[in-house]
């Protein structure tokens, strides 16, 4: 994982000795408007010569002062400066830094808030995902942010927890699915659970047939390399709460015998992006010791076509009996994650459950790559979520689940069909439609991460082709909020 040292320090960036210094500006009627100037008073001329506006996300690079840093770094803000710009500027201006190991953060600020919101940013754009460069860009290695906070005051250990999550999740995200199929994922998670002190167990395919997971075996036996369930259980003494989060895990999905077009198909190794989020939401919770217990579900299948892989018309039994008619074999992520949130709901009994998943394209459709599909069944777990995902950054829109939605998945030969009629549309509120029924009377939302999990705007720790890490900070606020 790609994780920057952090730091504070009380000493004057100007005197740090690092590589590096960065300062931010926001957006005035005369141009670029640094927030600070101690140290670099000669800056704010270079800044006017350069026309440097302060915009957000604008990054301008100066030489340094002979004595000082060799490069000076101004990110600009836009009008605001509040925690959620400086956030987003940090991460940006470190992302297009290379060749420096060490850099130093003068962004002046006596609000703890805002101090962590820096580090965080600045630390998620340090990322890089290098495994198969034969040159690769060589990212900040250490990060100091000069303030007069102490590392308990701006969190130090949260932000350091954070990062390492989205590092791990984006990693798992990016890798080549050659080498992260169902079993070595489930693996690394296995790994990182116990690393942290959560139990884990790991369902093969013989435990899926003994014990009828219908819908993972399903999905997963077109490939050679067969399917796996892991449950991950963080279980702190005290605590009076039981969440439930379930995660997409499809290592590569092509679409099986209802096989993808060629360039749909490029991508598809970011479908287990939510149960890449899951695992990582849950190994940070217990790591800063949050009291509030979870069950994670991480579904784990590869999507392949062969002699043996589930047909259009085929009827599974899902966990706990229902049965389903497969229409589409390109619509199975709802197929494994009904065996978890049936387990869940009927066995382990959460208060809540959540399920993270990269569903359906229709998502993109409707929203784009800057925010994920919410479907919640109360009202506040839906407010909970969405104030979650604004203060993370990492937005949330409601979608609407209604009982047409509901009626139009029920099927003629199984209980349920895994796609709705032609005529309905609404493709999104489909998937969701299909989940429900999963979940019982338990409290519950799906959030359709399809869009988010990659692809955007270029922009601190989300966007571009490779993966974007959501979910990870989102589901953790939202924990640590229960």
């Amino acid at each position: 994982m790609t994780v920057p040292v952090l730091s504070v320090s009380p000493v004057p960036a100007a005197e740090s000795g690092a590589d590096a210094v960065l300062l931010a500006a926001t957006s005035g009627a005369d141009g670029a408007e640094l927030l600070s100037v101690e140290g670099f008073e000669w800056l704010p001329a270079a800044l006017t010569a350069l026309g440097a506006k302060g915009t957000a996300e604008e990054v301008v690079k100066v030489p340094g002062p002979d004595g000082g840093p060799r490069l000076v770094v101004v990110v600009g803000t836009g009008e605001a400066a509040d925690a959620a710009a400086l956030r987003l500027a940090a991460g940006s201006a470190v992302r297009q830094l290379t060749g420096v190991a060490t850099l130093a953060v003068a962004i002046p600020t006596d609000d703890p808030e805002v101090a962590s919101a820096i580090l965080e940013g600045a630390a998620l754009g340090a990322y890089a995902y290098t495994a198969y460069k034969a040159k690769p860009r060589t990212p900040v290695e250490d990060i100091t942010l000069h303030t007069a906070l102490d590392g308990d005051a701006v969190g130090l250990d949260r932000v350091r927890a954070v990062a390492a999550a989205v590092a791990r999740t984006k990693d798992l995200v990016n890798t080549s699915p050659a080498e992260l199929f169902p079993a070595r994922l489930a693996e690394l998670a296995v790994e990182a659970a116990s690393g942290a002190g959560v139990a884990a167990k790991v369902w093969d395919e013989a435990a899926l047939a003994a014990d009828g997971f219908g819908g993972i075996l399903a999905v997963g036996q077109g490939s050679s390399r067969g399917p796996r369930l892991v449950r991950l259980e963080y279980a702190p003494a005290g605590a009076s709460v039981h969440l439930a989060l379930v995660g997409k895990g499809i290592t590569f999905d092509s679409g099986g015998l209802s096989i993808k077009p060629m360039a749909s198909m490029v991508g598809m190794k970011t479908d287990m992006a939510g149960a890449a989020a899951v695992l990582s939401a849950i190994v940070a919770l217990a790591e800063l010791q949050v009291p509030v217990r979870v069950t994670g579900w991480l579904c784990l299948a590869e999507n392949l076509p062969s002699g043996t892989a589930v047909r259009p018309n085929d009827v599974l039994r899902i966990h706990g009996g229902t049965t389903v008619e497969v229409l589409n074999t390109d619509a199975e992520g709802r197929l494994v994650l009904a065996d978890a949130l049936c387990f869940a709901m009927s066995k382990v009994k959460p208060d809540t459950i959540v399920d993270l998943a990269t569903l359906t394209g229709a998502v993109v459709t409707a929203l784009g790559h800057e925010m994920a599909g919410l479907f919640a069944s109360t009202t506040k777990l839906r407010d909970d979520l969405v104030a979650a995902g604004e203060e993370t950054g990492e937005r949330l829109w409601p979608l609407p689940l209604l009982d047409v939605h509901k009626d139009g998945m029920k099927g003629s030969f199984g209980d349920l069909k895994n796609i709705s009629g032609g005529d309905m549309g609404a493709g999104s509120s489909a998937g969701a439609a299909f989940l429900a029924p999963f979940v019982g009377d338990t409290e519950w939302a799906h959030l359709d991460i399809a869009g988010t999990a990659w692809g955007g705007s270029q922009r601190d720790w989300v966007g571009g082709p490779m993966g974007s890490g959501v979910g990870t900070r989102l589901l953790l606020r939202w924990l640590e909020t229960r």
